[in-house]
């Protein structure tokens, strides 16, 4: 199993704080069937710049850290981004990490809001051909109330990830269920930890996959799972056509 979204390395962010910290990720990775990992430190936001040469080098160290311990895991390079005005500038100087170094991006909104110029930013993405990834759409207050955001930018050739810890219910059990929704009407394409550590931010993705094998089919599992693989290697991933959530169901929620 592939996990494309984890604050794994050391001192960067809000995720993992020390060496120490990013081998206890990394243990429990390996448990619950987790071979490679995408490191995706913040990039962009209030607090954090992690630029993709200095990524790089951490992604390198931190892979030679695991080999040392004997721990079988591979770690990617990556990046979250918090949309910004400039970005598609920072992307042609090779700040941007995308997945791999493929064509996808993890692209981050604020939490309680869509910024306007989204669509058009990805749109250039899209045109330099980077596919966006949106991240943890499940928790942006927009999206919960106005759904036909995300459905709109999926329908124009984004894609999104919801977070393992939404679909298992750690974030309540309103998140729990938009979650579920969102996978009902096609408008998820991927499932990810979004760890951060291995107490309160853990993985859940052997949780949120039994509740979607069990609210849905072993299929969606099984497609969340091989997405993940595509997006490492640059492929198109399998997706169905978006649909919108009604309004009324949606109020259900709450």
């Amino acid at each position: 199993m592939i996990d494309i979204h984890c604050h794994i390395l050391p001192g960067i962010d809000d995720g993992a704080q020390s060496e120490a910290d990013s081998i206890a990720l990394a243990k429990e990775a390996v448990k619950q069937g987790i071979k490679k990992i995408v490191a995706s430190p913040h990039h962009r936001t209030s607090k954090y710049d992690n630029p993709k040469h200095e990524i790089k080098d951490l992604v390198t160290s931190v892979n030679g850290i695991f080999q040392r311990e004997g721990i079988p895991l591979e770690v990617l390079l990556g990046q979250e981004v918090r949309v910004f005005g400039e970005l598609i500038s920072e992307f042609t100087d090779d700040y941007i990490a995308t997945i791999n170094e493929k064509n996808y991006l993890l692209v981050e909104f604020p939490s309680n809001h869509v910024p306007s110029y989204s669509e058009r930013l990805f749109y250039d993405l899209q045109m330099h051909g980077i596919t966006p990834v949106i991240v943890h759409p499940e928790r942006n207050s927009q999206i919960i109330e106005q759904p036909d955001k995300l459905y709109q930018l999926i329908e124009k050739g984004a894609i999104s990830q919801v977070t393992a810890a939404s679909v298992a219910g750690a974030f309540g059990k309103k998140i729990q269920k938009f979650s579920l929704q969102l996978i009902e009407a096609n408008l998820c394409h991927i499932v990810a930890s979004d760890a951060h550590n291995v107490t309160n931010r853990s993985f859940k993705m052997d949780e949120a996959f039994e509740k979607i094998e069990k609210e849905f089919s072993i299929d969606h599992s099984y497609m969340y799972r091989e997405n993940a693989e595509l997006i490492v290697a640059g492929k198109m991933i399998y997706k169905e056509n978006p649909e919108k959530i009604k309004r009324k169901k949606l109020l259900g929620i709450f």
